[in-house]
């Protein structure tokens, strides 16, 4: 894994699980806590998000693997799954996929609950994550190429953790219109990643097309 590919892969990552933009469903599902308790689903959703993330990098081609899916496959379905999320982003919606239906927002658990579900699964670990975490899993052929995969994973998950850790603050003063802008300009970002990965994955299956 080379700088490019790290530098895609926290876009990506980013973009994703972008902290800003999933900051109002933070304080959402974490209302009615008091600072301490909040800070403390904060840390929680950190430290799964770094658990569940490191499964799916370790472990995510021997899955592949049982359902008889290659890489390029994931290429092209889960490029589509990303390029979705990058265009509700841009249109300033949201997918279900990712944040749930209504009816399954309206069964989400007690504040004090929410590290695991919904924060980290769907919400910040969903199907768009998980399928960038694969597919740039696969790049890394040595020791050093973990050790950088990894500090970007972390770092993206550092971020969210100091986000989430003074979402109270950040809250108060961010305004709607920053957020805004932050979900566009990251909607744009990961459409054009999305539309790489589906390009490799039909350039590597149909090579008449290269």
């Amino acid at each position: 894994m080379d700088l490019t590919l790290a530098t895609g892969f926290f876009g990506a990552l980013f973009a994703i699980m972008n902290p800003i933009t999933n900051l109002p469903v933070f304080l959402s599902v974490t209302e009615g806590l008091d600072l301490g308790d909040q800070r403390k689903v904060a840390v929680k959703t950190a430290l799964y998000c770094l658990v569940l993330g490191g499964l799916f990098a370790i472990l995510g081609n021997q899955i592949l693997g049982l359902f008889g899916i290659s890489v390029n496959d994931l290429r092209v379905a889960g490029g589509l799954v990303v390029l979705l999320f990058g265009l509700n982003m841009l249109n300033g919606g949201e997918t279900s996929a990712h944040h749930g239906t209504d009816s399954e927002k309206q069964a989400y658990p007690a504040p004090e609950t929410v590290a695991f579900y919904p924060l980290t699964f769907p919400i910040l670990v969903g199907p768009g994550t998980i399928t960038t975490v694969i597919l740039f899993a696969h790049h890394v052929g040595n020791v050093a190429d973990a050790m950088l995969y990894a500090g970007v994973f972390s770092g993206v998950t550092l971020l969210l953790l100091v986000t989430f850790w003074n979402a109270a603050a950040l809250g108060r003063r961010l305004s709607d219109n920053a957020r805004v802008i932050m979900s566009r300009l990251m909607g744009m970002i990961l459409s054009a990643i999305a539309v790489g990965m589906i390009a490799d994955g039909l350039k590597a299956l149909l090579p008449g097309l290269a």
